[in-house]
């Protein structure tokens, strides 16, 4: 069984699910079926391995309601040999897997391509033996952690000190893999039910080459990788185009792809007459007017780009390779290629970022509105994460930046800009399980049926530290694990997962961006 921790709308348009799923189904040994929030395929008499992709740290209470709903014991603690593996994968999982590694039998770090294979055959190699020993032989397949054969070591004040394997022949570390193949990844599921209805969404690139200090996108995938035009891309977009005519191209950096110019020039001809194309957020540099004309001649209304802010101070500071003239190239050749609107990301609450550097954002909101009269602008913003195996990840949510939020507010709305802010408390979450250790599971199962609210997940919290007797049992303490700036000495929970760098090198990362500013 194959789940996602949400509806089947929202489900089928994962790429990532999709693309497991479809890796599954192509097995003659194995019998794929599929678990939504609220619909599911015919179950199997006997269930053997249920699944779930998780790519969203507030989903994860989730996954409890559904392993219930199954009969599934929830803590991986209480299944026995009848009971089915319970895996999971996906970025949330590859980068911090540790809040919800009780609830898992097994997590697989990085790319399915590679993983699922070597997974599946280690699992049916072994499908006679007892569960203890069929987890142990899993742990030896690259990238399988299995969260039962560690255990985290503290300190009497309940500090994390390591976490180590339990048994002789278990890796001391578990590192991520990367697939490297020549191509990527495309929908093998085209339906009219998904929350982008009849898209055929292919990936044209995969991670990031810019390396902003806060991005895991770019980060916990690289290094950067492209399909060739005429072997990878070309023969994806042709499949898909015979059963739609939606085209969605995906990846962090769709423009950067090498020979993204000539996929446009392919798309311009005049057989794709009546094809939708979209792409997800390019980098502004990298927008032309033959961009914005052939986008706006393939159906597309607008263009996303990230600024991350309007200061150029703050640019610098978190890598992002953007000059402000950039962005007004950008807006303006959005326009000129008939594209009626632009949608900008921003953050609030970076390191160093000072209240000037808002006020440097919504300036140039305003300053572009000016300059481009009547493209329609939205500015979507967030409040900074930090984030596992990113420069950042040693940074705390800076508290002031639920006023920041507001403070663009103020500004922009009034004057016809639209902004579409994430909730600061939300982002308070996130945190908490970005960064937390495995004490926080009671606090996610203590959660459930109340997850959806801001006052469940703190009632939850309270719950389980007054439940703990010591604290090594007690949930991580709420303001050092979200708000606090961490030593780059200090054990992380993360620490025996291997991501694309080591920590070190994170660590310069971080060091240059701080001292530059």
């Amino acid at each position: 069984m194959l789940a996602f921790p949400s509806t089947y709308s929202v489900g089928i348009t994962s790429l990532g699910y999709q693309v497991v799923w479809a890796t599954l189904a192509q097995r003659s040994d194995v019998d794929v079926r599929r678990l939504f929030t609220d619909q599911a395929d015919p179950p199997h008499r006997r269930l053997d391995l249920f699944g779930l992709s998780l790519s969203w740290e507030l989903d994860g209470p989730v996954l409890l309601d559904l392993l219930e709903q199954q009969r599934i014991p929830i803590w991986a603690s209480e299944r026995g040999d009848s009971d089915p593996i319970v895996f999971g994968g996906g970025p949330v999982l590859t980068a911090n897997p540790e809040p919800l590694a009780p609830f898992f039998d097994v997590v697989l770090l990085g790319d399915g391509e590679l993983l699922l294979p070597a997974f599946i055959d280690a699992l049916q190699a072994g499908r006679d033996a007892p569960r203890p020993e069929r987890l142990r032989q899993l742990a030896q397949v690259p990238g399988v952690y299995v969260p039962s054969l560690y255990a985290p070591r503290y300190s009497p004040e309940g500090d994390l000190l390591a976490v180590e394997p339990t048994a002789a022949g278990i890796p001391a570390t578990v590192a991520k893999q990367t697939w490297r193949g020549n191509t990527l990844s495309h929908s093998a599921v085209i339906t009219p039910a998904a929350a982008w209805p009849s898209i055929h969404m292919v990936e044209v690139a995969r991670s990031c080459p810019e390396l902003c200090r806060f991005c895991l996108a770019s980060y916990l995938t690289l290094p950067f990788r492209t399909p060739s035009l005429d072997d990878g891309l070309i023969p994806a977009v042709e499949k898909g185009l015979a059963a739609t005519q939606r085209l969605g191209l995906l990846g962090a950096s769709v423009t950067q792809h090498p020979q993204f110019a000539d996929l446009l020039a392919w798309l311009d001809q005049d057989r794709f007459e009546g094809t939708r194309v979209s792409v997800s957020s390019v980098r502004a540099a990298t927008v032309t007017p033959e961009l914005g004309r052939i986008l706006a001649k393939r159906g597309s209304k607008s263009l996303t780009i990230a600024i991350e802010s309007g200061s150029e101070r703050m640019r610098q500071v978190v890598n992002k390779k953007l000059a402000t003239e950039e962005i007004y190239a950008a807006a303006r050749y959005a326009k000129e290629g008939g594209l009626t609107g632009l949608k900008l990301y921003g953050m609030v609450g970076l390191p160093t970022e000072e209240e000037a550097d808002v006020e440097a954002t919504a300036a140039l909101l305003l300053a572009l509105k000016k300059a481009t009269p009547g493209l329609r602008l939205s500015l979507g913003v967030s409040t900074f994460v930090p984030k596992a195996h990113t420069p950042f990840q040693w940074q705390g949510v800076r508290p002031e930046a639920e006023k920041r939020l507001k403070l663009l507010a103020k500004r922009l709305k009034p004057k016809g800009i639209e902004l579409r802010p994430e909730s600061y408390g939300w982002s308070v979450i996130q945190a908490l399980l970005s960064r937390s250790d495995r004490r926080l599971a009671p606090v996610i199962a203590a959660a459930r049926g109340r997850h959806d609210s801001l006052g469940g997940w703190k009632q939850a919290y309270r719950a389980a530290v007054e439940a703990s007797r010591s604290a090594h049992e007690a949930p991580p303490a709420w303001e050092k694990v979200i708000h606090s700036t961490w030593s780059t000495e200090r054990v992380l929970p993360w620490q025996h997962l291997e991501g694309p760098l080591p920590a070190s090198t994170l660590a310069k990362h971080q060091g240059e961006a701080l001292n530059g500013a």
